[in-house]
């Protein structure tokens, strides 16, 4: 442990799975206090015994929360504010992407809705309520905390770039994401509050492969990777926790890509061998 998140306050949303799961357990391994947050509260039940069994120095709280409720969003960062006394980093992760999302044509309204009201309403009470903590978080120079915090919103590739398998509410939602955090992150950089929007690649999560659901989709998707497969919640966990710690001090209103080089690409050749993911991110 680096202890980049060392005495630092954390709530990840969406932590009981995929990208939200890596990135409470990379927290915690870096010194912070983490509030899980998620819909299955069993999930996050679990990932809290496994920190407090790997990291018993730091605090880890499970605690149900539905995002498009907005009191359930201000009652996590309210529980966090209240034992700590402040919000240091709020991760707004959770989202969904609906098998029966589509086109225009053939994307209902209810499916619209209900993942506009998570991935999109979901973000902004995050940070809604995060902010509103965030402005009031004391300096303690010798815990090495100061004024201010960290925002990381989920975003994704098909906010830059169309999806070649349609999935309409999900690509405007995520970018509706991206243009929040940025105009969050003008407005609010002079209060030591910095908003990013973290861009994931494919990824070999549940919420993708459950939309991928057949090898031609899934081959349809790959062929615009330039490194030939999908990316790991790992990986994007580490890239959380940089845009959560002080080594990313001057960053902020970014559009952050972790996506395998498939926004820099046109189509990759056609019979190229699939790459298999580096040693020690094999799945767990």
């Amino acid at each position: 442990m680096s202890g980049r998140l060392l005495n630092r306050v954390a709530i990840v949303t969406g932590a009981g799975s995929g990208i939200g799961l890596e990135t409470s357990l990379l927290f915690a391994q870096e010194g912070a206090n983490v509030f899980l947050a998620d819909i299955n509260q069993k999930a996050v039940e679990d990932a809290v015994a496994v920190i407090s069994q790997r990291w018993p120095n730091v605090t880890a709280t499970s605690i149900k929360c539905d995002v498009s409720k907005e009191a359930d969003v201000k009652a996590v960062v309210d529980l966090a504010v209240e034992k700590f006394g402040r919000l240091d980093v709020m991760f707004n992760n959770a989202g969904i992407m609906h098998s029966a999302d589509d086109d225009a044509v053939q994307t209902e309204e209810k499916i619209w809705d209900l993942t506009h009201n998570i991935n999109v309403k979901g973000v902004w009470f995050g940070c809604k309520h995060a902010i509103q903590a965030m402005r009031k978080n004391p300096t303690d120079s010798e815990k090495g905390l100061h004024a201010g915090g960290s925002i990381i919103n989920v975003a994704s590739f098909v906010a830059i770039l169309g999806a070649a398998t349609p999935q309409l509410a999900y690509t405007a939602s995520k970018g509706a994401v991206l243009a929040m955090s940025r105009e969050l992150a003008v407005v609010h950089a002079k209060e030591g509050i910095r908003v990013n929007a973290l861009c994931p690649g494919p990824l070999k999560t549940p919420l993708l492969m459950d939309f991928l659901n057949t090898p031609e989709k899934r081959e349809r998707r790959l062929v615009h990777v330039p490194m030939g497969r999908f990316g790991e919640a790992i990986e994007q966990a580490k890239a959380v926790l940089f845009l959560a710690s002080d080594d990313s001090s001057y960053i902020t209103g970014t559009d952050f890509a972790v996506d395998g080089g498939i926004s820099s690409a046109y189509v990759t050749p056609l019979g190229e061998p699939l790459l298999p993911p580096p040693v020690g991110l094999a799945p767990k």
